[in-house]
C-alpha cells in the first residue's frame, strides 16, 4: 500500500503530552496517510492548553473524570478505543501520542494483528514503549506555527561524529546494508532505509535528516556509490582485526 493512503487513526494522551506539539505531530502523519480519525483524552478541567488546540485541527475531545484517585482513566479509554478501532474499521495505522510507557501491551498487540504503531513523544519516553512501536518519532523541537507562517524549527542535525557515536543506529544501517547487499556487495538506499524501518523504531528525523540517504552520508561511515538517476548506493567498510560496528 502506497504509505500516502494508508488510513491513521490518532489517539493523543493529553495527560502525557504537549499542545504545543500537535501541529508538528499533524505534520508528520500528513507525510504518512490520512489521519481521517482524530481523538484526544484527558480531564480538560486539569489539562490548560490542549482546549483551543483540538477545535482548529478537528480533534474530537474525550473527556475522561478522574474516578479513582491515582488511576489513569485516559490509558483505559485509549486502549478500549484502539481495540474497538482494530475490529471494527480499517485501519492501517495507529499514531499514539504519549510518554507513557503503560501504552507498550496495547502497541504491541496491535503490531501483533499487523497494524503499524507510530509512537509520538518526548525524549523521557521509555525505552520499553519506543521500541516496541513500529516507529518513535521524538516530539521535543515541536512548536506552535509563530503567527507570519515560519514553520517550527527543525531538529537539529547531528554531526558525524555523533551519528557514529550511536552505537544502535550503526549497528542497525550496517545490518541493513550488509543483509540486503548484491553480490558485488552494494544495497541501494531504498532497500537500506526499508529494512531499518521494518526491523527497528528509528527514525532518520529525530537525527534531524529528512532520508536515510543523508544521515548515511553525513555518517561517512560506509562507501557511498551514486548510480544512473542519482540513486544512492552503499556498502559496509572492512574493518582492522575482523572489529565490528561500534
Amino acid at each position: 500500500m502506497n504509505p500516502t493512503q494508508s488510513n491513521i487513526a490518532l489517539l493523543i494522551d493529553c495527560e502525557n503530552a504537549s499542545p504545543k506539539s500537535i501541529q508538528g505531530v499533524l505534520s508528520e502523519l500528513a507525510e504518512r496517510g490520512t489521519v481521517n480519525i482524530r481523538r484526544a483524552y484527558g480531564n480538560w478541567k486539569q489539562l490548560p492548553g490542549w482546549e483551543e488546540k483540538l477545535h482548529p485541527h478537528a480533534i474530537l475531545p474525550v473527556q475522561q473524570f478522574a474516578y479513582t484517585s491515582g488511576k489513569n482513566a485516559a490509558d483505559m479509554s485509549i486502549a478500549i478505543d484502539a481495540m474497538d478501532l482494530l475490529y471494527a474499521e480499517q485501519i492501517d495505522c495507529f499514531a499514539l501520542v504519549t510518554s507513557d510507557s503503560d501504552f507498550t501491551p496495547l502497541v504491541m498487540k496491535l503490531r501483533s494483528k499487523g497494524k503499524q504503531v507510530i509512537g509520538i513523544g518526548e525524549s523521557k519516553t521509555p525505552e520499553a514503549f519506543r521500541k516496541a512501536c513500529s516507529v518513535f518519532i521524538l516530539t521535543d523541537s515541536f512548536s506552535d506555527v509563530v503567527p507570519d507562517g515560519v514553520a517550527p524549527p527543525a531538529v537539529v542535525k547531528k554531526s558525524r561524529n555523533e551519528l557514529r557515536g550511536d552505537t544502535e543506529l550503526m549497528n542497525a544501517l550496517r545490518e541493513a546494508i550488509t543483509r540486503q547487499a548484491e553480490e558485488d556487495g552494494w544495497t541501494s538506499a531504498q532497500k537500506t532505509g526499508t529494512y531499518v524501518t521494518n526491523q527497528s523504531s528509528l527514525s532518520c528525523k529525530n537525527y534531524g535528516y529528512a532520508k536515510w540517504t543523508e544521515l548515511i552520508r553525513a555518517a561517512e561511515y560506509f562507501d557511498v556509490e551514486t548510480r544512473e538517476k542519482n540513486q544512492a548506493f552503499f556498502r559496509t567498510r572492512p574493518f582492522a582485526n575482523g572489529a565490528k560496528a561500534p
